[in-house]
């Protein structure tokens, strides 16, 4: 289900009046589209973005195009100032919804993992995973269960279990979580660090064993 995101148009300034619409609490943005003859600048409320950003940042929108009507419309670039990180413009693309589109999407571990209770750390290697389907079936999240891990396991993305008419290119066996071995005084750095040498490792050891297969 798309989010509503209001938007007024807007006349094509100057950096100054840019900045000025910036200090009123808007942000200018350009929504770019086939059924639209030329890319339309908008603003849009600086608050309510910024609230869209942190819940939904890859979800289907709404937007009201000028002159156009209600159209589904995605978030394709998210402009911030280098220094303060603040956003200064968004771009938006009108989608077709007949049409498969790219989107990343939030990996979840639910569950409490057998190794954590034994003393292993829950590292999730992968945040989020590129997705394919039609814009209205996006999935809000996608959750795995890690309750059966245990210390030294891990579930790679070939154990997603995606929604139907969700697929990805991702990898098979890209490793999305794995558990830790017990250290003491693991900073969250050290660990993901630990997390990616266990990996690096194990795939060196499955590809060692499938050469001693080849050259048998």
């Amino acid at each position: 289900m798309a989010i509503a995101l209001r938007a007024e148009e807007r006349t094509v300034g100057t950096q100054g009046q840019l900045n000025k619409l910036r200090q009123q609490g808007s942000i200018p943005g350009v929504i770019y589209g086939k059924q639209l003859e030329n890319p339309t600048s908008i603003k849009v409320d600086e608050k309510e973005l910024l609230s869209l950003l942190r819940s939904h940042p890859h979800a289907l929108l709404e937007i009201d195009v000028p002159g156009i009507g209600k159209q589904p419309v995605m978030l394709t670039e998210v402009q911030r100032d280098p220094l303060t990180r603040t956003v200064v413009h968004i771009d938006l693309h009108q989608v077709n919804m007949n049409e498969a589109v790219k989107a990343p999407v939030r990996i979840e571990a639910v569950g409490e993992a057998q190794g954590v209770k034994e003393g292993g750390i829950l590292q999730l290697m992968l945040h989020e995973l590129e997705v394919q389907c039609l814009p209205n079936e996006i999935p809000e999240v996608i959750e795995i269960n890690v309750a059966g891990l245990q210390i030294g396991d891990n579930l790679l993305v070939s154990d997603l279990k995606l929604p139907k008419g969700v697929s990805t290119r991702i990898d098979a066996d890209q490793v999305v979580v794995t558990i830790l071995v017990p250290q003491k005084d693991l900073t969250e750095e050290e660990a993901e660090d630990a997390a990616v040498e266990a990996v690096e490792a194990d795939s060196r050891a499955k590809e060692a064993n499938m050469d001693a297969v080849h050259t048998e």
